[in-house]
């Protein structure tokens, strides 16, 4: 009898083993097909800085200008939150990691008061840097487990949900089952707020990758959906280097 659960139960460990190398290698083939939409793997992995400039509509106070300058090599980004007509900059190279804040009226030279980020806002901006473009990329390195959940219909069109889930964030992926293309992304943090970002239009850059440009973003927070416009650049030269503290 002994000898009979045993056998059972590695059984079920092995079985075990061998779904999880199944959901992965199905979520990878999703993810290939997303590259492959997209530019191609090759074009991908040799991308080492790039920018991004957004704007967040929806006809309130809320609306902002998103500026993002960021270096994979160097581990650092900046990004400059336009509220306004004021800029609230937010920035980590390596290790360190601050947050500037104008002072001052508005009818002057305007100055920054500097404070250091926590540990938690300094890992969710290193997780930032890589995610904000690819979640998926190099997703075992960075911890991630991939799972095939199922199929859904995302405005009219079938979609396969990939669960990309991590240490104290959650990604739900919705891929067009005919083009490859991401429909959806579902980020749930730590903290509970869900952020959600259908993307509607993709547009192909002059590096010759292509973005979503045109994407409704709804945060669990103030449920308030924004419009939300992307003009991204890759391996971009930097005239002056902006990740200065």
């Amino acid at each position: 009898m002994k000898q009979l659960v045993v056998t059972l139960f590695l059984a079920a460990v092995v079985s075990t083993g061998l779904y999880a190398q199944t959901s992965d290698a199905k979520a990878d083939s999703v993810f290939l097909k997303y590259y492959t939409a997209t530019g191609g793997k090759a074009l991908w992995d040799s991308v080492q800085t790039y920018t991004l400039k957004q704007a967040y509509r929806a006809g309130t106070a809320n609306d902002f200008d998103l500026d993002i300058k960021a270096s994979v090599p160097s581990q650092a980004m900046v990004k400059v939150r336009t509220i306004l007509k004021r800029d609230f900059i937010y920035g980590i190279k390596a290790t360190d990691g601050w947050l500037k804040i104008p002072i001052g009226s508005r009818d002057k030279v305007t100055q920054y008061q500097t404070s250091n980020l926590s540990d938690k806002e300094r890992e969710n901006m290193r997780r930032e840097l890589t995610d904000i473009l690819i979640p998926f990329d190099d997703y075992t390195t960075k911890g991630y487990i991939a799972t095939v959940v199922g199929t859904e219909q995302i405005n009219g069109a079938t979609a396969t949900q990939v669960e990309l889930e991590g240490k104290g964030v959650k990604y739900n992926l919705y891929f067009d089952a005919k083009t490859g293309l991401l429909l959806r992304e579902k980020l749930t943090l730590a903290t509970g707020e869900i952020q959600t970002r259908d993307h509607a239009k993709y547009e192909k850059s002059k590096y010759g990758l292509s973005y979503p440009s045109e994407t409704t973003y709804v945060s669990s927070i103030d449920k308030k959906p924004m419009k939300v416009t992307t003009v991204t650049d890759f391996n971009v030269k930097f005239a002056e280097d902006p990740f200065v503290k």
